[in-house]
């Protein structure tokens, strides 16, 4: 399936008659633009710079938003829900009409979304969802499919049998529990001949070389590692290469490793032989759908549960909550499905990290 191509169905059939779409009554916001061209005024926080994937994302902001038509007014937050908070207020000093965040705290954020709900100013958090809290979209793909793909890749390696260590990111995210809960939940159900060790490492990258260095100390028959995201990737394959491992798929001596983004570098390490899989996280299609929508919030048009015309499905969280779930697929060296589930070659064209 060529996921780029179903992703990139135009603007205009997005916001058209679809059975995701229900046209507003006006404007919720008054003078919809915000800024002296005519552009509706958005701004956005990038969550952190340190990892190759939101730096991708960092890139493809203003690309969309030239595509879109939006002003921005941008910030970083550097993984402090502190700074976020700060930022939130510079932007309703602003003047802006929307916003798009990726609050790494999912907890925290609610105080925040409350206020600039009073404000009127609709809010569309990307990559997380707020565990409280109005929003108008969150847009991000299955992060529980994430864990389950990542399960049945590592168990159908192993054949069911051995130790995995899985790298969590924060469990202050909903991406790090959804990401837990489900690979724990398979790995329990699927491959109870699995032990899995759990390390949380806060999507640290010091903090998780630490802990698989002594995990391996401890656990020197480990045959699989699981990293919630690329940030753990640098100093997984230095421990492997440190204790003599990394080796082809064929050595008994082989430890499956399996990551979530799709950075460039991860699929370069796939046909490299370094690392066997991961499941690819895409950061334009974050970018793009972020402004996307926070556009049409502030032109006051509203959606509703079901499929897109950008191939993928809108759900109800919770009362009052929709996400767009945007497809996330696992890319393997080959391609060949695992454990009934399709996956796509390392080297796929539609693949964002072969443009980043």
């Amino acid at each position: 399936m060529n996921h780029r191509h179903l992703l990139s169905a135009g603007l205009t059939v997005l916001l058209g008659a679809t059975a995701a779409l229900t046209a507003g009554c006006g404007d919720r916001s008054g003078d919809a633009t915000g800024s002296g061209g005519g552009k509706p005024l958005i701004g956005v926080d990038y969550p952190r710079s340190d990892t190759d994937f939101w730096n991708s994302y960092i890139k493809y902001v203003p690309q969309s938003a030239d595509e879109l038509g939006v002003e921005l007014k941008t910030t970083n937050s550097q993984n402090d829900i502190a700074n976020l908070i700060s930022n939130a207020q510079t932007f309703m000093s602003q003047g802006v009409k929307g916003v798009v965040m990726a609050p790494q705290d999912t907890a925290a954020i609610a105080p925040t979304l409350s206020q600039l709900e009073s404000r009127k100013i609709p809010v569309v958090t990307i990559d997380t969802r707020p565990d409280s809290g109005t929003v108008f979209m969150v847009v991000r793909a299955d992060n529980r499919a994430y864990g389950t793909k990542a399960c049945q890749f590592l168990g159908t390696k192993l054949g069911g049998r051995g130790k995995v260590v899985m790298l969590q990111g924060g469990l202050d995210s909903i991406n790090g529990r959804d990401r837990t809960e489900a690979f724990n939940e398979c790995m329990g159900k699927e491959f109870p001949g699995i032990k899995v060790f759990g390390e949380a490492t806060d999507w640290k990258a010091d903090v998780a070389a630490s802990k698989l260095q002594t995990r391996f100390a401890s656990d020197p028959d480990i045959k699989g590692v699981y990293m919630q995201s690329s940030f753990a990737l640098s100093g997984t394959l230095q421990i492997l290469k440190q204790r003599g491992l990394q080796v082809p798929p064929t050595d008994p001596k082989h430890v499956f490793v399996v990551s979530n983004d799709g950075i460039p570098e991860e699929l370069k390490n796939i046909g490299g032989g370094l690392i066997d899989a991961t499941v690819s996280q895409p950061a334009d299609l974050y970018a793009r759908y972020g402004l996307e929508y926070a556009k049409a919030a502030i032109e006051g048009k509203t959606f509703q549960p079901g499929p897109t015309e950008h191939g993928s499905t809108i759900i109800q969280v919770r009362e009052g909550l929709l996400e767009d779930q945007l497809p996330a697929p696992l890319v393997t060296l080959d391609g060949a499905p695992i454990g009934g589930q399709p996956t796509v070659k390392f080297d796929d064209p539609s693949l964002w990290g072969r443009n980043a």
